[in-house]
């Protein structure tokens, strides 16, 4: 399992140079001037001048491009400096520090109902082939898979908040100088409305992939064979179909545990959710460059690490794929 756990690394090494390069080139290419968002509108004349310069040769303008690629890498892996935000005039690391919490807060109830719902209905849906029960849900993946997530949380915030007030209609929770279990309501609260709306939407497509790679497990030889022993219907299902099947939903599985720390631009602006998604959202209104990449690099650094669990997982599930 080494072995295979550093043949994965190395490989991966690549594609994280790459996509630092990517981002980099990325923001150095975007439209205006990078310094003048550090400066107050007010300055004028040789002040303006003398603090352009100076805010310039602090943020390593003056450097060539390479240098200045190197040193950004180097402050981010050797002293773990994200950059500053211009929007905020704070450093980054400050700046999503919320923000990330309440994504994860979020997406932790998400990823609970999600799962919870998607592996025992998926599995069902298989099982129970072309009945009502898997017709039914076949519809409503269809219908949740063509909602948009904004429109679904409009029409939630419509029936929910609107015309029954049974939940907030968006924002944060103010939960200054309560106490703790008063504290958990209020979230639970502002929190139903956004985790129900991507709940739905996750569930649309990972009925459909549980429901497929279940069938096609069900499908294979070794699967009648098992039947063909007596062996009852759930130890076949449960501890031969989904075993094998396992490897196509650990992906999902997988991938949507890393999510918690995406967050999700349009739900969380729909509801005025302060989260990461929408925080990416308006630092790309407010072109803060650093701001920007920062998150990006996060976010695809936290892909890249969900795709080398997924492998591991593989090669636990299907020690074949580590012979390979």
């Amino acid at each position: 399992m080494l072995r295979y756990l550093v043949k994965r690394i190395v490989i991966l090494i690549p594609v994280v140079l790459v996509v630092s390069i990517l981002l980099f080139a990325i923001s150095k290419s975007m439209p205006g001037d990078e310094v003048r968002a550090f400066l107050p509108p007010t300055l004028r004349g040789e002040f303006y001048d003398r603090a352009y310069e100076n805010m310039h040769n602090r943020l390593g303008l003056d450097k060539p491009l390479v240098e200045q690629y190197f040193r950004w890498v180097y402050n981010i892996i050797i002293i773990g400096d994200l950059g500053y935000s211009s929007m905020s005039n704070r450093p980054v690391a400050d700046v999503v520090a919320t923000p990330l919490r309440n994504t994860i807060i979020m997406n932790v109830f998400v990823n609970i109902f999600y799962l919870g719902i998607a592996l025992p209905v998926g599995i069902k849906m298989a099982t129970k082939r072309n009945s009502l029960f898997d017709n039914a849900f076949n519809v409503f993946s269809l219908v949740g898979w063509s909602i948009p997530s904004f429109f679904l949380g409009l029409i939630l915030i419509f029936i929910f908040g609107v015309n029954l007030s049974w939940f907030p209609m968006g924002g944060m929770p103010m939960t200054h100088n309560l106490g703790f279990f008063d504290t958990i309501a209020t979230w639970a609260r502002y929190l139903v409305l956004p985790v129900l709306t991507l709940t739905i939407i996750s569930l649309a497509s990972a009925l459909r992939y549980v429901r497929n790679a279940m069938i096609d497990a069900i499908s294979q030889d070794y699967i009648r064979t098992a039947r063909s022993k007596g062996l009852s219907e759930k130890v076949v299902i449960y501890s031969h179909a989904l075993r094998n099947a396992m490897i196509p939903i650990s992906t999902i599985i997988v991938l949507t545990l890393f999510a918690l720390f995406s967050g999700a631009a349009l739900t969380e602006s729909v509801f005025a959710y302060d989260g990461m998604g929408k925080l990416l959202l308006v630092a790309v209104k407010q072109r803060d460059r650093m701001l920007i990449v920062s998150m990006n690099l996060f976010f695809a650094v936290i892909n890249i690490v969900a795709v080398l669990i997924a492998d591991l997982i593989y090669g636990i599930v299907d020690p074949r794929i580590k012979l390979k």
